[in-house]
Order: C-alpha cells, then structure tokens, then sequence
C-alpha cells in the first residue's frame, strides 16, 4: 500500500501589501476532493502541519460560488464555449461565472422547454442573454427578460431557478464543511517539525492542497525543504494544487547551486486568477505565478483562467486552480500506480 504524506497550511491569516490582516487558510475543495480520492484508492493518507495546530479552511472556499452542482456547471460551460471561440475575442473571469447569474442557465434551460420551446432555440436564447450578459456586466436574469421569451416563464420563475442553484450550493458547501470536520487528521494533525528524516522516508508521495495558506507558512519552511530534499532524492511524486505550489519555493538548490526545480514545467494559481479573487483585489504582497517564474520554473498555464490543467514533470505535479482538484487527484494516483 502507497503511502502519502498530506501536507496541509495551519495558517489563519496573511498580511497583505497594506500591512493588513487577511483571514486565510486551506482550500476546502482542494483538500476534501483528493484525499477522499487518495483514501478509496486504499492510498495510507497521513495528515500533517507544519507546526502540528489544525489546519483551518478558509471562508471564501466555503461560499456557495466555490460549490455549484456539477450539473450546472457543465451546463453552463457548454453556453460560455458558444461565444468564446477564442480565448483572445473573450475572457472569462470569476465575477462572469460566479456573480453575474449565469449559473441558473441550466435550470433555465428546463423551464423554456417545458413552456414548449424547442431544445436547440432555447439553447441559442440562453447564449444569447450570457453573452450579453457577460460583454455589458449585468445580471443573466436582467439579460434573459430582454429576449423573446414565452408568455409563461415570467421573472418569479428565473429568480426561482436562481435561488434553487444557490440553495443546492449552500448545501454542498456545508456537506463539504462537516466531511472535513470529520476527518480525524484534520482535528488532530501530526507535526511536521517533529517528523524524523527516516519517517519522511518512508512516504511515496507528497501533496499540498492550496488556499493562500501554504503561501504563509511553507515559501520558506526548513521542515518542508527537507520533505521535498528527502521525497525528491528517492524521486516520489511532489504533488500540489493552485496555491499549493508555493512550497515548492522552499526546495534547495542542485549540485549547480540553481533551485532544484529549476526548468521544470510547473504551473500554480496564476496572476491573472489572482487578480479577481476578493484578496487579490485587497492587494497581496506577493503573487505565486510570478515567484515561480522568478525562481527558475517554466511557468505553464491553461489556455484560460479557470479552466481544469494539470502539469506533469518527472515526479512534480502541480495544478493549476481549485477546478483542478479531481485531475490532480487522478494524476497522483497515476504516478502511485494505483489507477
């Protein structure tokens, strides 16, 4: 049996470029998604901090706009696709798929066939109010009204199938919330600093969930350098996700003096998708993409922001966002030989 050493931030807070206090932490998904993968794999998971407090899951990752139904995602990915042809004509942010209402299209979608509108028409509808929508900044619902729609599907039914996408996501992210709360490593996590060179040893693999935590206690961290020194030289898998690469940055230098990633393909949250979370728009202090970059990483990201990618060099795996989480899982099972 393969066994994984789950290195979760304990950080609660990061100051920002102001010199304000952030409350900070893990990633809910990018925690709870690989380890249930890792633990059905019959993977052997051992929960770790850097300083054995318990990990704590950031609020922002526990908001509904982190959590919609697969269902509705998909669905409204297959709209987006209709009017973004080219990543160059359009861009698509965090404030279009997460604020704007566009989320409801699916159950939009059955309502107008149910008033008796053909699929591919209602289809073209939908895409229609999305993009607009998305080129003028205003609500979907707002954009649905100006379209031609049947007599009876009036603004209470859009305003109910909007509710009903939220209330569903409110309800996973508190699925999420108490799966978490339940995991026995997550309340009681071992202490890395207290951890032996030969315990590390005896790990297969290494994986770093993200949220800006591991930006604050594992950029500069003597304990993780010697996991990825000790894991890197038996060339076990170093695995992370979206902000989960900045331990990365606590690897030593090779025999040349040059980090030790140096010229790896290697990809993080990046600049861009930094710019449109709530504390990119407090301003941070530093940016992950751009700390990678500047330590000798070949920085390579989706064609798009948000977008699932996944990025395999030798025994590094790093992704590149919290859509991300399931592939990275998979990729970790790969390299473990157990999928």
């Amino acid at each position: 049996m393969p066994r994984l050493l789950f290195l979760v931030s304990s950080a609660r807070e990061m100051e920002l470029a102001n010199g304000n206090m952030h409350e900070t932490g893990y990633f809910a998904d990018e925690a709870l998604t690989p380890f249930e993968r890792f633990v059905e794999a019959g993977v052997e998971v051992l929960v770790a901090t850097p300083d054995g407090r318990s990990p704590y899951a950031d609020p922002y990752g526990l908001e509904e706009i982190f959590h919609y139904p697969d269902d509705d995602e998909d669905f409204l990915n297959s709209i987006t696709r209709t009017f973004a042809h080219d990543v160059d004509d359009i861009r698509l942010t965090l404030h279009h798929l997460t604020e704007l209402g566009m989320i409801s299209a699916r159950r939009v979608f059955g309502l107008l066939k149910e008033a008796g509108m053909h699929p591919m028409e209602a289809r073209k509808l939908i895409s229609r109010a999305a993009a607009h929508s998305w080129r003028n900044d205003n609500q979907f619902l707002d954009s649905l009204e100006a379209e031609d729609l049947p007599e009876s599907v009036v603004r209470d039914d859009l305003e109910t199938a909007l509710a009903e996408v939220i209330a569903e996501s409110n309800d996973e992210a508190q699925r999420v919330k108490d799966a978490l709360d339940a995991i026995s490593g997550f309340l009681t996590p071992t202490n890395l600093s207290t951890m032996t060179d030969e315990e590390i040893a005896e790990f297969d693999a290494v994986f770093v969930p993200g949220g800006h935590g591991p930006m604050v206690d594992m950029a500069d961290n003597p304990d993780v350098t010697r996991v990825i020194t000790i894991l890197h030289e038996k060339q076990a898998a170093i695995a992370s996700v979206c902000h989960g690469p900045a331990f990365l940055l606590s690897a030593p230098a090779n025999m040349d003096g040059q980090w030790l990633f140096d010229g790896y393909r290697v990809t993080s949250f990046t600049d861009e998708e930094e710019d449109q979370t709530r504390p990119g728009q407090h301003g941070l202090s530093w940016y992950l993409e751009s700390a990678l970059r500047n330590a000798g990483a070949v920085f390579d990201d989706g064609r798009n922001a948000w977008a699932s990618h996944v990025v395999v060099d030798r025994n590094l795996i790093t992704a590149q966002n919290p859509g991300s989480a399931d592939a990275v899982a998979d990729a970790v099972l790969k390299s473990l030989e157990v999928l």
